[in-house]
């Protein structure tokens, strides 16, 4: 064959003709019920009629499989509908707060731990307390005067003394004081929701600067 200016073989429209999709007949339909029995009717033996019993039944037999065609149908519709509704309903959650349920992190030797908490209100002055798996106080970190917001803070995994703790699992809360003078208290793990993602059968919630799963929270509100 002849190379052509593409540089691929020169060929017949037949030699690259797109597979014809074979029909699946392993399975009977509606209609394929239908066809049997006029075929059954029209070959039947004129002195030996087909039994008005047999026809019946397999008349009951055809009508309970459109039957079960249209409630299978109906249910899918069902099932896409209740999915679309609740993608909806989840985007109504924009605003609110998602809650994992956990203020945990986890630290590894040799390397920084780099967080986000939120803060409700205004902070007038503050700090980050960083617990150990005890409640113990290992370290504070500066918080400063900032408007509310999620903000980042990082962690080189040393004690007040200036001791690296070994790796494993940590916690991280916040105190703080609003203009007004209030105590309050905020920790990792609970963030606005600023947007919704869908991907497949699957909701993320965009809080902070990351994404989480609708799987991975704990409360809405």
């Amino acid at each position: 064959m002849a190379i052509t200016s593409t540089g691929l073989n020169a060929a017949t429209n037949a030699e690259y003709a797109a597979p014809t999709t074979v029909e699946d007949k392993s399975v009977l339909d509606k209609d394929d019920f239908m066809t049997l029995l006029l075929v059954e009717l029209q070959n039947q033996d004129p002195t030996e009629p087909m039994d008005s019993e047999k026809i019946l039944t397999q008349t009951s037999q055809l009508a309970t499989l459109e039957a079960t065609e249209n409630t299978n149908k109906a249910l899918s519709d069902l099932a896409a509908s209740l999915g679309i509704s609740q993608q909806f309903s989840t985007i109504s959650a924009i605003g609110k707060t998602a809650d994992t349920g956990s203020n945990a992190i986890v630290f590894e030797e040799g390397s920084e731990t780099i967080f986000e908490i939120y803060f409700p209100d205004d902070i007038e002055q503050g700090s980050v307390e960083m617990l150990d798996v005890n409640g113990n106080i290992l370290k504070t970190l500066d918080v400063g005067t900032n408007p509310k917001g999620v903000y980042q803070f990082t962690w080189d995994g040393t004690d007040a003394n200036g001791n690296t703790v070994n790796s494993g699992i940590y916690y991280a809360t916040a105190s703080y004081k609003n203009p007004n003078g209030d105590d309050l208290t905020t920790r990792i793990g609970a963030y606005p929701i600023e947007s919704v993602k869908f991907e497949g059968n699957e909701t993320y919630f965009k809080v902070g600067s990351s994404y989480v799963s609708l799987s991975d929270v704990a409360e809405i509100y």
